[in-house]
């Protein structure tokens, strides 16, 4: 029997898709995240129309104090940990306000990463398991756009690697996702290229082909790897004369 997957920050698109994706291969779901009640509807969804078990599960990634205690309140330890958790704020905003800086800091990476390292231990105590972490391609290079986001992001790629590189010897995989543009609420307001914008099914659906085939970085559009290098390939003398 499968154990079950837990998503956290269960609330986002992408979250939901992927929730979706696990859910159509049978794996039990635990949905995770702040007011969980309110994701009623998802979970009879899920059970009715995969068959699977779904339970949901209050979590609040930036209550650090209490990470530990809601891995304990969870019924089963999940087979598969998604951490779906994040914000994207207005970059104006975050310059000229502090509180909001501090809380897009928190949200991409300081929660996220708190809590996966409290599920790693339990993983590494049990001798397996896979982490998936939701990371971002603007946390491979930083850019006047969008720079406390991406350097969010890139806290919370470099402790991923980390983690996987720590967890090697102990059979728990870490997955490090980088989805590039997704069609979602939180990135309606944008006019995205299509070529380069993924749809959360898309994403739900790579996830789960990279948790089964035990891959480690992945952009969900390939495209994504090319681009994004090519934009650390600009030397910084001519890279912050740009507005990319």
């Amino acid at each position: 029997m499968n154990l079950p997957v837990l998503i956290l920050g269960a609330r986002s698109d992408m979250a939901r898709a992927t929730a979706r994706a696990f859910a159509a291969r049978g794996y039990p779901i635990q949905l995770a995240a702040r007011n969980a009640a309110s994701l009623a509807e998802d979970k009879a969804d899920l059970e009715t129309r995969y068959g699977v078990e779904v339970s949901l599960h209050d979590f609040d990634a930036l209550d650090t104090d209490g990470h530990e205690a809601f891995v304990d309140s969870l019924p089963v330890l999940p087979g598969v940990a998604v951490c779906a958790v994040g914000t994207m704020g207005e970059q104006s905003e975050n310059e000229a306000d502090a509180a909001k800086a501090v809380l897009e800091l928190r949200s991409n990476f300081e929660g996220p990463a708190i809590l996966l390292g409290v599920l790693a231990n339990r993983f590494a105590a049990r001798g397996s398991g896979t982490l998936v972490g939701i990371s971002s391609v603007a946390g491979d290079r930083g850019r006047a756009s969008n720079y406390v986001y991406g350097s969010a992001k890139a806290g919370f790629t470099a402790f991923l690697s980390g983690l996987r590189n720590r967890l090697a010897k102990q059979n728990v995989h870490v997955v490090t996702v980088k989805p590039g543009f997704v069609n979602t609420a939180m990135t309606a307001h944008l006019d995205l290229p299509e070529k380069l914008t993924a749809e959360p099914q898309e994403v739900g659906f790579a996830i789960v082909s990279a948790v089964e085939k035990s891959r480690n970085v992945i952009y969900v559009r390939s495209i994504w790897w090319l681009v994004m290098l090519i934009i650390r390939a600009i030397p910084e003398a001519i890279f912050k004369k740009t507005s990319i």
